[in-house]
This record gives C-alpha cells, sequence and structure tokens, in this order.
C-alpha cells in the first residue's frame, strides 16, 4: 500500500507519508539544466545521491553540518522535522537563487530515536533492540523553492519487520563497518537486507529519501524533474 497524500506545511506544522502506503560541492548535472534550478542538496549522504541519480533529478551537493542533538522532551517527529528544515534553511542562506532540499532520517522502536551509532558497543545495542521486532523509519524531507523561500517540509513513515538476530550475526555485521553511519545501525540496500521479514510503505523512505514524496515536492513547487 503507498503513502498516503502529503500536504503542504508551514515551519510549525506537520504531515505525514504513512506507510499505508569540508567535503567540496559536488556537481550532478542532467544534460541543458539551467543552473538557477538545480537542486542543491543539503546531505553528504551517498545514499541520496545514488536515489536522486537513480530518479534523474540534476543536483549539486553542500552538506549543511548542522548539530543533530535531540532537545530534550523533543518528539520523535518534531525532532526529525526541525533537522531537515534547519539543513535546508542553513544550506538555502548560501545559495539564494537555487532550489535547496534538506533531509533526515530515524529509525522508532518504542519510542526511542535511533540515529547513527556513537560506536560499536552503540550499534550492537540497536540491532538487539530491533531483533525480531517492528520498528518505524521516518524521513523528514524540506524543499526551499528558489522564488518566495516559503519552506516545503513533509515526512513520510515506513513500517519494517527484522526477523530474530543472533549474537554473532549482529558482531559480523558491526565488524564490517557498515551500520557505522547508517540510522539504526543498518542499511537495507546492503548486508542487513537478509533480516528483513516485510516492509509495509515505501523502500526508498528506509534507503534515505522518499523519492515519490520527493518527486511530488518538486512538482508542487514548479521544479518537476
Amino acid at each position: 500500500m503507498g503513502p498516503r497524500n502529503n500536504e503542504q506545511m508551514t515551519p510549525k506544522g506537520q504531515a505525514d507519508c504513512y506507510a499505508q502506503c569540508d567535503c567540496p560541492q559536488l556537481l550532478l548535472l542532467a544534460p541543458k539544466a539551467s543552473m538557477r534550478n538545480i537542486l542543491v542538496l543539503a546531505s553528504s549522504s551517498p545514499r541520496r545521491h545514488e536515489l536522486l541519480r537513480a530518479a534523474g533529478i540534476p543536483f549539486q551537493v553542500h552538506p549543511s553540518h548542522v548539530l543533530e542533538d535531540q532537545n530534550p522532551g523533543e518528539l520523535p517527529l518534531d525532532y526529525v522535522l526541525r533537522l531537515a528544515q534547519e539543513k535546508a534553511m542553513t544550506v538555502a542562506q548560501q545559495f539564494p537563487g537555487q532550489p535547496v532540499l534538506g533531509a533526515d532520517t530515524i529509525v522508532l522502536v518504542d519510542q526511542e530515536v535511533l540515529g547513527k551509532p556513537r560506536d560499536r558497543e552503540d550499534a550492537a545495542r540497536m540491532l538487539r533492540l530491533l531483533s525480531g521486532r517492528k520498528h518505524q523509519v521516518i524521513t523528514a524531507v524540506c524543499l526551499v523553492p528558489a522564488e518566495n523561500r516559503q519552506i516545503d517540509t513533509r515526512s513520510c513513515t515506513t513500517q519494517v519487520a527484522f526477523r530474530k538476530l543472533n549474537e554473532e550475526e549482529i558482531q559480523q555485521y558491526i565488524a564490517g563497518g557498515e551500520p557505522m553511519d547508517k540510522a539504526g545501525a543498518y542499511a537495507i540496500q546492503g548486508g542487513a537486507a537478509r533480516w528483513i521479514d516485510g516492509i509495509d510503505g515505501e523502500y526508498s523512505n528506509v534507503v534515505g529519501l522518499p523519492l515519490p514524496l520527493v518527486t511530488e515536492m518538486l512538482r508542487a513547487n514548479g521544479l518537476a524533474p
């Protein structure tokens, strides 16, 4: 089942696409693309780069380098929406004539936010929490258009089920290094693919960027790829 319809948001609003449904600039242009319309991606994530390239969306990269700490008492959805907005708005100040896209992804289990693990021990803790259970992957996306700069922020949630993991599997996976820069300490498109019992929602959202939602937002703001 696909994501339900999303609505445009003000900075204080919220909308969901639920699953019932230091680094130099890197320029990745489509033929004859106008620089004025080139999307600036406020992320250094290779997964997001790959997804946008696969979708044929011209973009250039300029990471935001914002702090990603969760505020005391901040709800998970508020947290991920805020980060996406802060990333986009920070970079938009440096690119006043271009549209900017910011995104942030979290894994949520028992209302605990699992971001990127601090170390190997933290990665193991996260994987034990996910073992044999369902969890949510939430990605917030914020688009700052080039013209009116009225931000459009939305989110997409996908339910993911893991099979039961044994300790040897967890330690071998961590030893390979893959979990260390991933929310929830796993990559669904990588070694963790064999652990997935089921997905309810958009696969690209779990990878790090919900392409159907991003495309819808671009079109709504006159930036159709």
